[in-house]
């Protein structure tokens, strides 16, 4: 076992840490044979173990909607990270055996139980550049369409997720939506569904560097996500489906999760700050 005890660097121009100024986030689990997980974690990241939560392993989807401001105004990014649940090898001993309800429960205090990136992909090409540099992010372009539960929308609870591959615009300030073709998708209906506060953040996000060393960037969310088990009677509100099973985050889908039923789905939704109210009628002069 070897140890570097240097921080990694913190490429220019960005800033450490990264505030977002609002977040909404769905994520779905997979509980899944472990072989080939772990055959996939080993060629993505070799310095890596699968957890083992009862002979399975688990791989995870999250959607993410950000907003960030900065100095020169705002932007918002929309990006899915597509992992496996895995610890680094080499602290195999300080973890405790946990259950999958135990770990999406936030009992993990050591957080070593993070997700190891396979595939994000993201419509902003500054957090595309950023993610690669500074955390080893396997991240690429792409577009979506969603809709999602909002305090401007109809009531309910239903997430629907489309991720188109892309390009960059020739400006370079955003996703190509004219070269998009459809890679995969998500349903989630979640409405009335028991859930249950939880205390799971820092999530521990793992990369790899170009020189191959393993990295690692926890990200802490100030409020309690939302999780919900799904039952068997209830994990067909789940809908996962492959457009493209020749890209390769279509292969992996298909190859990792298949037709595996959701195991488990997360939720965080920022609060509001401000509404603006309906307006009404002011007397006139007669």
């Amino acid at each position: 076992m070897t140890s570097d005890l240097t921080l990694p660097p913190v490429a220019a121009p960005y800033l450490l840490p990264f505030h977002y100024g609002a977040l909404h986030n769905v994520g779905l689990d997979y509980l899944v044979a472990p072989g080939p997980v772990r055959k996939t974690l080993a060629e993505h990241h070799p310095d890596l173990t699968a957890a083992d939560f009862g002979g399975r392993a688990c791989v995870t989807l999250n959607y993410q909607l950000y907003f960030a401001q900065y100095p020169n105004g705002g932007g918002v990014t929309q990006e899915i990270e597509y992992s496996i649940v895995a610890h680094p090898t080499a602290s195999a001993d300080r973890l405790a055996r946990l259950s999958y309800e135990e770990y999406a429960r936030g009992h993990d205090q050591t957080k070593l139980l993070g997700i190891a990136r396979l595939h994000v992909l993201c419509d902003n090409p500054l957090a595309i550049e950023a993610g690669t540099k500074l955390y080893g992010e396997p991240k690429y372009p792409a577009s979506f369409e969603v809709t999602m539960p909002s305090l401007n929308g109809p009531g309910g609870e239903s997430w629907h997720i489309a991720c188109h591959q892309a390009a960059n615009t020739p400006s370079g300030d955003g996703a190509d939506r004219r070269a998009a073709s459809p890679l995969f998708s998500f349903d989630a209906d979640l409405t009335e569904l028991p859930r249950v506060p939880v205390n799971n953040t820092p999530i521990t996000g793992y990369g790899t560097d170009p020189d191959g060393r393993p990295l690692a960037g926890p990200m802490n969310v100030y409020q309690p996500y939302q999780y919900l088990p799904l039952a068997t009677q209830t994990a067909d509100r789940v809908r996962l489906t492959v457009h493209d099973a020749s890209s390769p985050v279509g292969a992996d889908l298909l190859t990792l999760i298949g037709d595996a039923p959701a195991a488990g789905a997360w939720t965080y939704q920022s609060p509001p700050v401000a509404a603006h109210n309906r307006p009404y009628y002011v007397p006139r002069m007669s």
